[in-house]
């Protein structure tokens, strides 16, 4: 599971005209030169007009209009402080000449002094009550200082006072998208459009908000329009590769991307964004130089350095694998913005840093939203309503994992809604679940607000993130409140950081007591925490060593866990087994070439002959199931622990062990081994890990003795007893439920037997 953060290009606005000031000038000469600039100003021509504007100024060094129209050259040419400093000598010779301030401002904004800016703008509307180009800039600036309130009100203002004036439309526009009311929003640049036609920057700025209104074609369109009346208008390629991107499109994204960059090779944004979608299509060295691009740049670019590292990760390049771990890290307790949620689930065990992370990530990207306003309390209903809300209604692990429970929810006591937002795959897996649920609704082409309010109107009173914070979540859904119980399970492995979640399912092992103070949510405790699909068909027989390109004899340890998720440590460890167990091989997952190559070097630089490095690519389930039949042991990653991975090995008969941190992801396999019934396979040490591997391997007897316990205790325990979970979790619920209907605090929820640990 992956998590992509994505980056709008900033609103597009031409605020700059050239107007002449009502001031008299007594040297009729004077004026012709003057009106002469202005004109050649006008038409573009800015070298002839600036050498007239100097030429006026050896005459009169105190002529105002030169050196404000000057000024305005220079602006142009973003020379923006010597173009404030000629403005400031025009306003200081003539203080009461609206235009002046009002230029002023928009010199100020580009020097990012938005608060001086609109104090410019506030003296020219003082001098000229009626000039409403002042107040659409000063609205613009208000945007730039996040106070699209006064910035609305400044808008209206403007286009009040001027009705046909398409800017303060379109910087209305912007506004109302900044309050997330996109509809508004289109109908303020379409107003613009109307009145100009030729708009480019308000079809770009259109695009935004058809996007935000998930209205991807429409958006599409919106930027092609705008691209065709201004080729040159690198915004409009960028905000386009961003859509195309939400809809997979991820080589024609880049294809955008690059054409933004070609336009505007200092365009930041446009890198990080081209990062993203190559980091997509698991083109990660590509992405990491995309990312380098951005750093060079801008090097505070918020959480570049956290996707970098986990890039790296993917492709198991480590050169200064620690350095930059502890950098990111170090950034994490500033409370900087340098890595994503997910991303510090695989960089530490730290609770207080992934606790901090998150929080820093959810206060950036998605605050609470209150204008859908506080949900009425509904009465009670004669069925629990639960709403999944997921992007991987597919053949993807969360659903292979909980499948199950979805067919076993009781509908007599539940109602269960699928909230479907994913992409368009009509699997097997896809006609299982639509069964399975009461109804299941495809909201990929609503607003996050919009899919809230229909929550809100279906009276929804559990809402469960199957997603959190991994790739195509939705996480703008729950920060509107999309019920009055809001809680995360089984996608994303930690805290949300968010105040909006309620709950977090979770077990004695991933979270205990002394660990509740790390997580924003109460947490609920079940007897387990995994849920797993018992229909699926236990694997009789195995891939042969040849079928797998292993050697006919030796042992086989394997990790089918994604690459990100090995380290240089664990890497370590498992080099010093290999060299422990004469004739043993390691047997890995990768669908990434670079990884399998970098994994043979990193071997070779620990003595080990990279050809004991085997590796498997993606396969069916079945064959996937027969192929964890065919390895030894299963040796688990730290931090991040496996996950699907661990509950399939186990359910193929294949013995994992783990080695259990301090995170929820680094408890994680230890939670599943404990529900099996096989705590001897968690450690708590790096050595304890090395010694039982090594152990298991030289004692075959040892070995088979756990095989057969894990084969007693397949369906006997609670990991693999569906509809045992299931109670659990319904039990669970309808506690949420009562505590709601009882005006209740929200407190920690223990379901059933939830203290005790499964040890038999």
């Amino acid at each position: 599971m992956k998590s992509i953060m994505n980056l709008k290009s900033s609103y597009s606005t031409n605020p700059f005209s050239l107007a002449k000031s009502s001031i008299t000038l007594p040297d009729n000469s004077a004026l012709s030169l003057l009106s002469e600039a202005i004109q050649l100003h006008q038409n573009g021509q800015l070298s002839k007009a600036e050498q007239i504007y100097r030429q006026l100024l050896k005459l009169d060094p105190k002529n105002s209009e030169a050196l404000n129209f000057l000024g305005l050259i220079c602006y142009q040419k973003q020379d923006y402080l010597f173009a404030a400093e000629l403005i400031r000598q025009a306003i200081h010779i003539c203080p009461t000449v609206a235009s002046y301030h009002s230029n002023l401002g928009i010199v100020l904004q580009e020097l990012m002094q938005f608060e001086r800016a609109v104090k410019s703008f506030d003296l020219a509307i003082s001098l000229k009550p009626d000039f409403a180009e002042a107040y659409s800039n000063r609205g613009n600036a208000l945007i730039s200082l996040k106070d699209f309130e006064g910035a609305l009100v400044s808008c209206d203002m403007a286009v009040k006072l001027k009705p046909d004036f398409a800017k303060a439309y379109s910087n209305r526009g912007n506004a109302l998208l900044e309050l997330k009311k996109p509809e508004a929003a289109v109908l303020s640049y379409d107003k613009a459009i109307a009145i100009h036609p030729g708009y480019a920057e308000a079809y770009s700025n259109r695009g935004n908000a058809l996007r935000d209104l998930r209205q991807l074609e429409a958006a599409i369109s919106s930027y092609g329009k705008s691209i065709e009346l201004k080729p040159d208008f690198f915004e409009a390629y960028s905000n386009l590769a961003n859509v195309l991107k939400e809809l997979k499109r991820l080589v024609e994204a880049v294809k955008f991307y690059d054409k933004a960059i070609c336009l505007k090779p200092e365009f930041a944004v446009g890198y990080v964004n081209r990062g993203n979608a190559l980091f997509e299509l698991k083109q990660f060295e590509e992405a990491v130089a995309s990312y380098d691009k951005a750093t060079a740049l801008q090097p505070d670019y918020k959480y570049v350095l956290g996707m970098r590292h986990h890039a790296k990760m993917h492709a198991c390049y480590w050169l200064d694998f620690e350095i930059e771990a502890a950098v990111v890290n170090q950034k994490i307790k500033k409370n900087e913005p340098c890595a994503p949620a997910f991303v510090t689930i695989s960089l530490t065990t730290s609770l207080a840093l992934q606790h901090q992370a998150s929080k820093t990530w959810t206060k950036d990207k998605h605050p609470f939203d209150p204008s859908l306003g506080p949900i009425p309390k509904s009465a009670r209903h004669s069925k629990i309503r639960i709403g999944y809300y997921s992007a991987d209604f597919r053949n993807h692990p969360v659903s292979i994992l909980s499948a199950g429970l979805f067919e076993h929810h009781d509908k007599s006591r539940f109602e269960v809604i699928g909230f479907s937002f994913g992409p368009d795959v009509k699997d097997e897996m896809h006609e299982r679940l639509i069964k399975s649920f009461d109804q299941v609704i495809d909201v990929r082409s609503m607003s996050d607000a919009q899919v809230a309010s229909l929550s809100r109107s279906l009276e929804v009173d559990i809402a469960v993130d199957l997603g959190g914070y991994t790739l195509d979540s939705r996480t703008g859904i729950f920060a509107y409140r999309a019920a009055p119980i809001q809680l995360s399970y089984i996608g994303y492995l930690g805290t949300m950081g968010a105040d909006y979640y309620d709950y977090l399912i979770a077990d004695r092992t991933i979270i205990p007591a002394e660990s509740q103070c790390f997580y924003s949510e109460k947490i609920v405790y079940l007897p387990s925490y995994q849920v797993n699909d018992n229909k699926q068909e236990i694997p009789r027989t195995a891939l042969s060593r040849q079928e797998l390109n292993l050697p006919s004899r030796g042992f086989v340890y394997c990790c089918f866990n994604a690459n990100y998720k090995i380290t240089p440590s664990t890497f370590d460890g498992w080099m010093r087994i290999l060299k422990a167990v004469p004739g043993s091989v390691l047997l890995l997952y990768t669908d990434i070439p670079s990884a399998a190559k970098n994994l043979k070097i990193e071997a070779q630089k620990r003595g080990v002959d990279p050809e004991r490095l085997v590796f498997s690519e993606k396969l069916i389930r079945s064959k996937y199931l027969a192929r964890c039949k065919a390895a030894d042991l299963f040796l688990d990653t730290l931090p991040y622990n496996a996950g699907a991975t661990a509950s399939d090995a186990l359910w193929a008969g294949l013995p994992v062990l783990t080695c259990m941190g301090e995170s929820f992801a680094s408890r994680y396999a230890a939670s599943l081994l404990n529900a099996i019934g096989l705590p001897e396979l968690v450690t708590q040490t790096q050595a304890e890990y090395e010694a039982l591997a090594i152990e298991l391997a030289n004692n075959p007897a040892k070995l088979q003795g756990i095989k057969d316990k894990l084969e007693r205790n397949r369906l006997t325990t609670p990991l693999f007893d569906t509809a045992g979970f299931t109670k659990n979790i319904e039990a669970a619920y309808t506690q949420m439920y009562e505590r709601y209907q009882a005006d209740l605090q929200l407190e920690h929820i223990y379901s059933n037997d939830s203290e005790s640990n499964y040890t038999n």
